[in-house]
């Protein structure tokens, strides 16, 4: 199967080993648009997928037009990975035009799918939410959490100097802006023994905020760090060495990142959100977003490396399970077998 914007062709085994050799040339440009057309040219026939299981594993071209016309002409099956529905409930963390986008989306997945797969029960259970409001039935559904390796990561010995670490693009609903307001208090009273926080990631969108008070709050006293350009290995040594992950997002479909924290033995402080609770399997501390005093507390505590609270949080830790990609295939294979 090969998709390029509107544009849909199921391949037989040897026109797509054909398509992965082209593609696999560095100097792909020419070629992708060559073999985009040269499909075009010689799939012209009427195609069927003979009622077989067909995977989309996102959400991009689920709102285009001709969507279920084709899945009907093609006779296929389709099984949808939802990966969260943000948009949907909380536009105001997206970019102009995401809402009705996402729901011409979800409600395209809602009527044509076989089935589907969600990240987490909390996006499943957003998307039973919206079936009930659009009157819609919700199709037979699995949740599948992603599946995680062990970080690689160098030797690390963690500093003496208290470090936080929040991971991730910069964007409006990761709510970059409460340890903004956090620091800009802990500075003031705690001087040079207050803990640095590395703001590790891409610069997003609907987030001016954000970067203004990176820019010229003078109140930070430079202890807000941001790290645009940061390999995989540098994130997780600063990850392993932090005091803890902070994750204060307002709306989340997974939360790679607390997996990722928990996978190096780096205790997690996090919003009360229910993937959180979820997919933390009980281990971070997780509080309300709307709770600057509580957040504040919890940041002085674990600048502490053996403060009662963050040492409870060790301990829930030895009982973390990292969930694999062989686990979420054990979880769906035998699902996809019985459709």
């Amino acid at each position: 199967m090969v998709q390029y914007h509107g544009f849909r062709r199921i391949l037989d085994r040897e026109r797509s080993a054909w398509l992965f050799d082209l593609l696999q040339n560095p100097r792909c440009g020419f070629r992708r648009r060559f073999a985009l057309g040269f499909i075009r040219l010689l799939l012209r026939r009427r195609q069927s997928g003979r009622g077989r299981l067909y995977l989309n594993l996102g959400h991009t071209g689920l709102n285009q037009k001709g969507l279920a016309d084709w899945i009907q002409r093609t006779d296929v099956r389709p099984i949808y990975f939802v990966h969260d529905l943000i948009p949907i409930a909380q536009p105001q963390f997206c970019r102009p035009g995401e809402l009705d986008k996402h729901r011409r989306r979800m409600l395209a997945v809602l009527e044509t799918a076989e089935a589907v797969i969600g990240n987490s029960q909390a996006t499943l259970d957003d998307l039973a939410s919206f079936a009930a409001a659009n009157g819609r039935p919700l199709p037979p559904a699995i949740a599948a959490w992603l599946g995680s390796k062990q970080p690689n990561r160098e030797h690390h010995v963690p500093g003496s100097a208290p470090v936080f670490v929040v991971l991730g693009t910069i964007e409006a609903r990761k709510n970059h802006i409460l340890l903004l307001d956090i620091w800009a208090r802990l500075v003031p009273r705690l001087g040079e023994s207050a803990p640095t926080l590395l703001f590790i990631g891409q610069r997003g969108w609907e987030c001016d905020d954000v970067f203004d008070r990176l820019e010229t709050d003078d109140r930070l006293g430079g202890k807000v760090v941001e790290l645009n350009e940061c390999s995989d290995v540098e994130a997780v040594n600063y990850l392993a060495g932090a005091r803890a992950l902070l994750f204060p997002s307002l709306a989340e479909g997974f939360g790679l990142p607390m997996v990722e924290a928990l996978a190096v033995g780096t205790p997690v402080i996090a919003s009360d959100l229910p993937v959180f609770r979820e997919i933390g399997q009980g281990i971070p501390d997780l509080i309300d977003p709307a709770k600057i005093d509580e957040w504040e507390e919890a940041v002085v505590a674990y600048c502490n490396p053996e403060n009662p609270r963050r040492r409870a949080q060790l301990d829930r830790l030895v009982n973390f399970a990292l969930f694999t990609w062989r686990d979420h295939f054990a979880a769906i294979g035998p699902w996809l077998a019985k459709l």
